[in-house]
């Protein structure tokens, strides 16, 4: 179990909340992560951690965010995922304005459900000392300037 935010305490932290079977958004977002990863790497920024929390955490269990992790092909090095209980989910949230209202249930031809969330598009940027410094929409990234500002922390 992890303390989150606290495990983060002394880092510089980018959060975004998610759901694995997100067919827009989410995937956007996750890759953005992954460019922000890559971008700190290069650079040699250190300290640097990448969460992303699941707000479906009934479905979203932490074998389902493992498979989710292998089949991007993320780097766990520094870049985590999360679930939890709801009501801790719903703090984290609120916490963070985040909103995620579930739509309808489909079904497929074969009976499977499609299911579908309307949420908040972010990613936001914490600093070592766990407060909330910047917000930045997270399907459609300015990589320059999220590294930017994490230097900016850094002084």
């Amino acid at each position: 179990m992890v303390d989150f935010p606290k495990k983060f305490n002394g880092k510089i932290l980018l959060v975004s909340f998610i759901f694995t079977n997100c067919p827009d958004i989410c995937p956007l977002t996750t890759h953005n992560l992954q460019l922000i990863q890559q971008k700190v790497k290069e650079e040699k920024i250190g300290n640097v951690s990448l969460a992303a929390i699941s707000f479906d955490p009934e479905r979203d269990s932490p074998s389902v965010l493992k498979k989710f992790a292998e089949v991007r092909n993320l780097n766990l090095s520094n870049y985590n995922l999360f679930s939890g209980k709801r009501e801790n989910i719903k703090s984290l949230m609120e916490t963070f304005h985040i909103v995620a209202i579930a739509n309808d249930t489909t079904f497929t031809e074969d009976g499977d459900p499609v299911y579908f969330f309307t949420h908040t598009d972010r990613i936001t940027l914490v600093d070592q000392d766990l407060n909330i410094r910047k917000s930045y929409r997270g399907s459609e990234i300015n990589l320059e300037e999220i590294i930017s500002d994490i230097k900016n922390l850094r002084d």
